[in-house]
């Protein structure tokens, strides 16, 4: 535990802190409940046992001494006496000064009891609660030594949550855990209910009852759409999705072999926008309402308007059938044959990053920041690279990593065109039948990929812009 300092055998850190900060959130409170539910059993019996009456005692006795050291404690004393005295002397009877006192103290006490309890009733007892009680407990060092391994799980997420960066990067990771499962069961859901009949489609027409029969038992079609949602769930987890319906081959070696083909493309693409697309949206912010950014940002207009399969037949008729300069279809280990696929695939994302670097710079330049940077006599240089770029990133990170996501799901136009053995065609190809254990392991690891992607853009943000720092800080 590392980010806790031991001294005197008390422990003196977050750790406690940070459990009183998540337990009073109703969330947080029961998950770290049930991730250290060996310890909090025993804890809770100790609490209702022993604890929380020695509690209660300490602070009904602490509410009666401030009572009694009030004027209320000696006016009730007064009235009690007198109401002896009007007693005594209403039956004739004589008034012994030692038993009035004795008898009023008595009933001022029974008073003040009732008052003590219901100051405690309707006032906040946090700090006799079990949350506060557990917290007082994590203070000590041999507790937490002693708790440790039945409550690791617990101490684990405390850990996480003590360090605003990391808590950062758990909660997203909790959340893409949450968005490929919704993925999983969206797409096995759309699979499952769709008119189509993989046993009609793949043995025809005039297949037999008895042999389509066959086929939905040796694919588990048969069975319920729970059962069936499970196994795919559980495949994805194990990576192990069985066999396709067409060719009887293994769904997982299919992608394995296919997935890094798209993604290849998909980098360099990427590679190539970002190289292109961020100098000539500094260029076009730099020299406004010029030639310059006239021309950049038409032809951006232009490379967002091109559909991609159209941009690849021109490649197609122009660099191969024409001039044979460049292969029209893509051959593995050939790095020619991978240039027009790349353009085409990037000529879109270039567009947007080039108009988005340039709209986002244009936001930032007439700031105050900027204003001040120029009048300290900074060159132009320095403030446009050091300042406005660099308060400008955010968004154009953010349009890297929603345009990187649509590459990869639209990758498969690209891929027909150019005769591409990728993941794209690949699911386009089994959508026809519908090959659900193949549709849905392509579609599933493409959203993780994404997912992960996404997840970089995040923990960029943290570390780019302050203001997330502080937020983290903060929350």
């Amino acid at each position: 535990m590392i980010f806790l300092k031991i001294k005197n055998g008390r422990i003196k850190g977050s750790l406690e802190n940070v459990y009183s900060n998540l337990s009073s959130l109703l969330f947080y409170k029961y998950i770290i409940f049930l991730l250290g539910l060996p310890v909090h059993i025993v804890m809770w019996c100790i609490y209702k046992t022993k604890y929380k009456s020695t509690q209660y005692q300490q602070m009904l006795h602490e509410h009666m001494e401030k009572i009694k050291k009030s004027s209320t404690y000696s006016e009730l004393i007064h009235r009690y006496e007198e109401q002896y005295r009007s007693k005594k002397l209403y039956f004739n009877e004589s008034i012994s000064e030692q038993e009035m006192q004795g008898e009023a103290t008595k009933l001022a006490n029974e008073r003040v009891l009732k008052m003590a309890q219901a100051e405690l009733e309707t006032t906040d007892q946090s700090n006799t609660n079990y949350q506060h009680f557990f917290a007082k407990c994590l203070q000590n060092r041999n507790f937490v030594i002693v708790s440790f391994i039945p409550g690791i799980l617990m101490y684990l997420f405390l850990m996480i949550y003590a360090r605003p960066l990391v808590r950062y990067i758990f909660e997203r990771l909790v959340m893409t855990v949450f968005v490929i499962i919704s993925v999983t069961i969206f797409v096995f859901s759309i699979l499952h209910f769709s008119p189509a009949d993989p046993a009609a489609n793949i043995l025809g027409e005039s297949a037999t009852a008895e042999q389509r029969a066959e086929f939905d038992h040796r694919y588990g079609l048969d069975q319920s759409y729970w059962v069936q949602l499970w196994d795919a769930t559980k495949g994805i987890l194990t990576l192990d999705l069985g066999y396709s319906y067409t060719g009887n081959e293994d769904v997982m070696a299919s992608i394995a072999n296919k997935f890094p083909v798209t993604l290849t493309i998909a980098f360099w693409s990427l590679l190539m926008a970002i190289v292109i697309a961020i100098p000539v949206g500094m260029i076009s912010a730099a020299k406004t309402n010029s030639f310059w950014d006239y021309s950049f940002m038409f032809i951006a207009l232009i490379g967002l308007s091109i559909p991609n399969f159209w941009q690849g037949l021109v490649f197609i008729l122009n660099f191969s059938i024409k001039w044979h300069i460049l292969p029209a279809t893509y051959s593995p280990g050939d790095w020619l044959s991978i240039i027009m696929p790349v353009i085409v695939l990037g000529t879109g994302l270039t567009a947007s990053i080039a108009r988005m670097t340039r709209s986002s710079i244009l936001e930032v330049v007439n700031e105050e920041y900027i204003v001040t940077a120029k009048a300290k006599g900074l060159k132009p240089s320095r403030v446009f690279i050091n300042h406005a770029l660099r308060n400008a990133i955010i968004p154009i990170i953010t349009i890297i990593g929603l345009q990187f996501g649509g590459m990869l799901g639209g990758a498969a136009v690209t891929e027909k065109v150019f005769n591409i053995s990728g993941l794209g065609s690949y699911i386009v190809d089994k959508q026809f039948v519908p090959d659900i254990p193949s549709i849905l392991g392509g579609v599933v690891y493409i959203a993780i990929t994404i997912s992960i992607v996404n997840l970089a853009v995040d923990i960029l943000y943290a570390f780019l812009n302050p203001r997330i720092r502080s937020q983290m800080k903060n929350t």
